[in-house]
């Protein structure tokens, strides 16, 4: 259970005072759902609201917060597009509020005649006269301290202001108790930082800009506090995974080298690496806990099938989990190819399967006959058994958290792990993000990959986009479309699809289809096997492409609004295409204007292919714990954590879990107590769990 303590932090911030269900929806889309999640939501900048003049002596284009008496409404004709003024005045001299829009009863109310106010905004001359357009504040004289200060300026979203999400914030820092400090003395005393709960105070009342710096000792607290809860829960389960010693099994060699002979290819030198990294754990008394790691069209389901022969020629089953249908469909079929002449029995189970169908592979699952199961989450629910189930395999791992990771080796004894990915983590964060695992990874493309002729243009150039697309479907070309990435809203991304549709379809009639997130699974899946056919020669989609698709005949992307994408995100949907045996090309099409840093990431992109390049590129280009964001890559996302800046605190959170780990393994201990809180208050509740079960 959650310490009682915690429990308002984790109250939804509709019980802040001011903030509804609407404004609550608004927040949760940037920040989160709960009270806590508020107060991980930083400010970027600061605004000076303290210089305070009078009138006369108030400077042109500063901000300022003025302290007046209204002296006259003007209302111009019922054009609300013209200007709607408010005459006002100090003992030194007159000035003009100004609104374009303007609710004259809203203003006669906010602004009632012969009263004082105070309004905050910036000044400016027009026709000799001083004003302020839309003021950013306005207030009682009672609030004129509040509002004459240093402000916070928080990141926003459509309907959300600053000063609602500014109220929220003070209204949740009232709930922040005063908990039990769980880092260690003198750790706190070398680096001067401040209490946990003094540190969220101050991060959100910076007072000059330096207090925004990730290393500023608030910031550096609370990143450490993130990173020393995320390295613990880790730590934790993996000495829970290699405390239920494996069982070794004899490595006969004579089905890998089977399966090896059929092979059109040969491996390159880290997939043959990788492959025996595989075989030396499952022949250890220890677990396998292992990740395979591979940037896109890397070669790794080969390096998986290899790896798990040694397994099925002990006798023990194996189950290949993908994350979705498509892709368990997928695999089914490549897995079948490279086992060809192997008298091994696979079975696919999927949430398709249903009445006859579904028994009849439950039962092959149960009585041993399917030796390879392949299929997505529903192989490990309730009602599905196996006879021996010796190794887990679970494709783009992001897709699962680590409680489903644990939950799919309970399924049988002393069940191995083999992980994959094709997400690139910069070599920096391997600790933070896989810290509980082995790593293995394949650095190569398989030999006769031909690079991706990668090109980034305007969309002013869309027609010749058009006309070239023409021109190679005339040589049998198939074509991904990826709509633009406009918000964090699936209906404007769909309608941005079905508009791009309807124009291509228009010009290239039948043969362009669709496939969205709103589909059923059964649709998605015609709509993937008309593309994968003769049928479908132009796929648009939107950003819910799933990651992994492997269609080869496809040797073209086009990645509408690419500069809205993150360089990982582009580098997966690039992905796409060069896995066949044509050259292959990437179209980035971006719309003005266009920043610095979206032009560097287009510009990374089309120099490089190399997913662990473009891994530590993007962690250069935006510095920040955005890099983990589950937008952007779908893997932990670490609010308060800058890795660039961060970096030193990892080594330091290792040495400290592992002293405190050593010393106090069940954390019975005030402070081992303490860190227990820390788990919860980052929602690490599994690290807790583990050690209940110790």
């Amino acid at each position: 259970m959650r310490p009682s303590v915690l429990n308002r932090l984790f109250s939804p911030t509709t019980e802040l005072s001011g903030i509804g269900p609407k404004i609550s929806k608004l927040i949760e889309n940037i920040a989160g759902p709960n009270i806590l999640d508020l107060m991980w939501h930083l400010p970027t900048g600061i605004v000076d609201r303290t210089y305070s003049p009078l009138i006369c002596n108030a400077e042109n284009g500063k901000i300022a917060t003025v302290v007046v008496q209204i002296e006259k409404h003007i209302a111009g004709p019922k054009n609300r597009r013209l200007p709607y003024k408010i005459i006002c005045s100090d003992d030194s001299g007159t000035m003009t509020l100004v609104y374009f829009n303007a609710r004259r009863d809203y203003l006669e109310r906010v602004f009632p005649l012969g009263e004082i106010r105070v309004v905050s905004g910036t000044l400016e001359k027009y026709d000799g006269k001083l004003q302020i357009s839309h003021p950013d504040i306005i207030g009682r004289i009672d609030k004129l301290d509040t509002i004459k200060a240093i402000l916070p300026i928080y990141p926003l979203t459509r309907g959300l202001s600053q000063n609602v999400i500014a109220k929220g914030i003070k209204a949740g820092l009232n709930k922040i108790p005063k908990l039990d400090e769980w880092l260690d003395h003198d750790l706190i005393q070398r680096e001067k930082w401040p209490s946990w709960d003094e540190a969220i105070k101050r991060v959100h009342n910076p007072k000059h800009t330096d207090d925004l710096n990730p290393n500023s000792r608030a910031r550096q607290r609370l990143a450490y506090d993130q990173i020393l809860a995320n390295q613990l829960a880790i730590t934790l389960v993996r000495k829970q995974l290699v405390k239920r010693k494996g069982k070794a099994i004899v490595d006969r060699k004579s089905l890998y080298e089977k399966i090896h002979k059929n092979l059109p290819f040969s491996l390159t030198r880290s997939q043959t690496a990788a492959v025996s990294d595989i075989h030396r754990d499952l022949t250890s008394n220890n677990r396998m806990h292992r990740l395979l790691q591979g940037d896109v069209g890397s070669g790794k389901t080969v390096v998986a099938v290899l790896g798990l022969a040694p397994m099925i020629e002990a006798g023990m089953q194996v189950a290949f989990l993908a994350p979705t249908e498509i892709l368990a469909r997928q695999h089914f079929t490549n897995i079948k190819a490279i086992l060809v002449g192997t008298d091994i029995s696979i079975t696919i189970y999927t949430g398709q399967d249903k009445g006859q169908d579904r028994k009849v592979k439950i039962q092959e699952i149960s009585s041993g006959k399917g030796q390879i199961i392949i299929g997505t989450h529903t192989i490990f629910q309730e009602g599905v058994t196996f006879k021996n189930l010796g190794m887990a395999i679970i494709d783009e791992q992001h897709r699962f958290g680590v409680h489903q990771r644990l939950s799919f080796v309970e399924k049988g004894r002393s069940v191995d792990l083999l992980v994959m990915t094709a997400t690139p983590i910069p070599r920096t964060l391997h600790l933070t993000v896989y810290g509980d695992m082995d790593i293995s990874q394949i650095t190569e493309k398989p030999k006769g990959r031909m690079p991706i002729d990668t090109r980034v243009m305007s969309v002013d150039r869309l027609d010749e986009v058009f006309n070239a697309i023409g021109r190679t479907l005339e040589n049998g070309s198939k074509i991904f479309w990826i709509c633009p990435l406009i918000e964090d809203s699936e209906k404007i991304d769909l309608a941005a699809a079905k508009k791009r549709f309807q124009i291509l379809q228009k010009r290239f009639g039948n043969s362009v289809g669709l496939i969205h997130g709103k589909m059923n699974n059964s649709d998605k899946i015609k709509i993937m096997d008309s593309f994968t056919t003769s049928i479908t020669n132009i796929l648009v989609s939107t950003t819910v492409i799933e990651v992994g698709i492997d269609v080869p005949s496809a040797d073209i992307i086009v990645i509408e609004h690419a500069e809205r994408f993150g360089l990982a995100q582009l580098h997966q949907l690039r992905g796409r295409v060069g896995r066949g045996k044509r050259k292959s090309s990437c179209l980035l099409v971006y719309s003005k204007p266009i920043t610095d840093n979206a032009r560097q990431r287009l510009n990374i992109m089309r120099e490089t292919q190399d997913g662990f390049v473009i891994a530590e590129e993007d962690l250069r280009i935006r510095g920040s714990g955005d890099l983990l964001g589950t937008r952007q890559s779908g893997l932990p996302n670490f609010k308060l954590v800058d890795f660039s800046e961060h970096k030193r605190l990892l080594s330091i959170a290792k040495d400290d879990v592992k002293l405190v780990l050593n010393s106090d393994p069940d954390l019975k201990t005030k402070r081992g107590q303490n860190l227990r809180t820390l788990l919860y208050v980052f929602e690490k509740d599994l690290g807790v769990n583990l050690l209940k079960k110790s």
